[in-house]
C-alpha cells in the first residue's frame, strides 16, 4: 500500500527532519521521499490529519492479553488493533495465559496469531515451567521460536538459586531475564501500599521494603553471575536508588515504570475503586516524584502501560477479592504527554527497544516506515468512550490527558482510529 502523509511534523532527534513539518511518501513500506511538499499521483492515498506529528514507532514492554484461555478479557487480534490505534507499533506480550507461554510451541502460537499484522508482537516466555517458580522453562527453545525475554508475570522468583542459574544460562544466547520485584514473604497478604492510606482504609499493606529487598537481592545475584536483568514496573524511591547504584557499577540492569505509577498515588484508593488495585500497588507522592526524577536522569529505561485487561467479574467485586490490573494502552500517550511533555514522552516510549533488541528505524528516506501518528495538543478528560479494549478496567477514567493518537504506519500498513 502506498500513501502520502501530508504536513507531518517529525519528532525524531536522530532524523535530519527533526522538528520540521514535511510530506512523507511511503511506498511498499519504505519511506520513498521526504520533502516540504510532495505532489503525489492519483494512485497514492493522501493522509491529512489535524496537527499531525510523527515519531519512530512506540514500543510497550509490558502488555497482557487474554488469548489463549481468557479470550473474554482480550483476544490477540483485537488487542493488536487497540495497540495500533493507541500509537504502538510493537509490543512485548507476557506469558500469563492459559496455558502459560512456557514452550516453543506456545511462542509459535502467539506469532501465528499476530502474523501479517501492522503491530509486531514480541512474546515474552515464562522463566519457569507454568510460572510456578520451581523448574526453569525451555528458554533456549523459546528464544529460537521468537521469545525476546523470559519472566514470570507479576510472580517473584522466590528461589535465588533459580534466578542465579537462569542468569548464567541465558548468557549462552544473550537472553534477557525479567524478575518481578516483590519479596512475597514480606508482602504477605497485603493488597495496597503499606502507608497512611492503608491504615485509614483498613486494607492490608505491602511495604515498599518488599520491592526493595527483592531488587537488592537480584542486584547481588547479577553482580555475581553477569548477564542481563530487567526489573519491570518499579514503584518506590529506594528502588530507583538501588538501580542507579547498580548501573553506576556497570551492571547490565534495566528497569521500567508504569504510566499509572508515574501519575497516580495511593490517595486514589479512598473510593475503593478496584481499577486502582494494581501490582506493585500505587505508592506515595514521594515515590512518584522519585520515579519522575529517575525518568529524567535516565535511571529508568522505559515507560510501559502495563496493560492488563480484566473482565468485569474479576473487577466489579469487593476490593479484597478483585484481581490486580488496569488497562493502559489507550490512555498512555495522553497521560504521559500531560505529565512529561511530548519529546520526553516519545523518548520513553521508544527507548526500550534497545533493551529488548527490537529494531529501531530513524525517519529518513530509504528507511522502513515504522511510525506513530499523533497530535500532541488538545486537553481532554479520559472517559469510557476512549476505551477501545474489550475489558474496561481503566484507572484513568476521569483523568486529564493532553493530545491524542491517530494510529500507526508499520509493516507496510496504515491503521487509523
Amino acid at each position: 500500500m502506498n500513501f502520502l502523509l501530508k504536513a507531518a511534523t517529525v519528532i525524531d532527534p536522530q532524523s535530519p527532519f527533526h522538528n520540521k513539518t514535511v510530506d512523507i511518501l511511503i511506498e511498499n513500506g519504505i519511506i520513498a521521499e521526504i520533502n516540504a511538499t510532495i505532489k503525489a499521483s492519483s494512485t497514492i492515498e493522501e493522509v491529512k490529519l489535524d496537527n499531525l506529528h510523527v515519531s519512530q514507532g512506540w514500543f510497550d514492554s509490558s502488555v497482557s492479553f487474554g488469548e489463549p484461555g481468557y479470550e473474554e478479557r482480550e483476544t490477540i487480534v483485537h488487542g493488536l488493533s487497540v495497540a495500533a490505534k493507541s500509537g504502538f507499533t510493537s509490543i512485548a506480550v507476557h506469558p500469563n495465559t492459559l496455558p502459560i507461554t512456557d514452550t516453543s510451541a506456545s511462542i509459535g502460537f502467539l506469532n501465528g496469531k499476530a502474523h501479517n499484522n501492522a503491530v509486531t508482537l514480541y512474546p515474552i516466555g515464562a522463566l519457569t515451567v507454568k510460572s510456578e517458580g520451581i523448574d526453569m522453562a525451555e528458554l533456549y527453545d523459546m528464544k529460537q521460536a521468537g521469545a525476546i525475554a523470559f519472566g514470570d508475570y507479576k510472580r517473584a522468583i522466590a528461589n535465588p538459586n533459580l534466578l542465579k542459574i537462569a542468569l548464567l544460562y541465558a548468557q549462552n544466547f544473550d537472553g534477557l531475564v525479567l524478575s518481578f520485584p516483590q519479596e512475597d514473604q514480606i508482602a504477605g497478604k497485603g493488597i495496597v501500599n503499606e502507608e497512611e492510606q492503608s491504615t485509614l482504609l483498613g486494607l492490608k499493606g505491602i511495604p515498599a521494603l518488599a520491592e526493595e529487598l527483592q531488587i537488592a537481592r537480584d542486584i547481588f545475584l547479577l553482580e555475581y553471575t553477569g548477564g542481563k536483568l530487567h526489573i519491570p514496573t518499579i514503584s518506590t524511591e529506594k528502588s530507583v536508588e538501588l538501580i542507579k547504584e547498580a548501573k553506576n557499577k556497570g551492571l547490565q540492569i534495566s528497569c521500567s515504570v508504569s504510566t499509572h505509577h508515574l501519575s497516580l498515588t495511593d490517595t486514589e484508593l479512598t473510593t475503593f475503586d478496584t481499577n486502582f488495585k494494581v501490582l506493585p500497588p500505587l505508592r506515595t507522592q514521594k515515590d512518584v516524584d522519585a520515579l519522575r526524577q529517575g525518568v529524567a536522569d535516565g535511571t529508568i529505561d522505559m515507560i510501559t502501560s502495563d496493560h492488563r485487561p480484566m473482565d468485569v467479574e474479576n473487577k466489579k467485586i469487593e476490593f479484597d477479592n478483585a484481581k490486580y490490573g488496569t488497562i493502559g494502552l489507550e490512555s498512555s500517550f495522553g497521560i504521559l504527554n500531560a505529565t512529561l511533555g511530548t519529546e520526553k514522552t516519545i523518548e520513553m516510549l521508544t527507548k526500550g527497544k534497545s533493551v529488548f533488541n527490537v529494531p529501531s528505524n530513524t525517519i529518513n528516506k530509504g528507511n522502513t516506515a515504522v511510525l506513530s501518528l499523533f497530535n500532541p495538543e488538545g486537553d481532554e478528560v479520559f472517559d469510557e468512550n476512549h476505551i477501545l479494549s474489550t475489558s474496561k478496567n481503566s484507572a484513568f477514567i476521569g483523568k486529564a490527558t493532553l493530545g491524542t493518537t491517530y494510529g500507526i504506519v508499520a509493516n507496510g500498513k496504515i491503521v487509523l482510529k
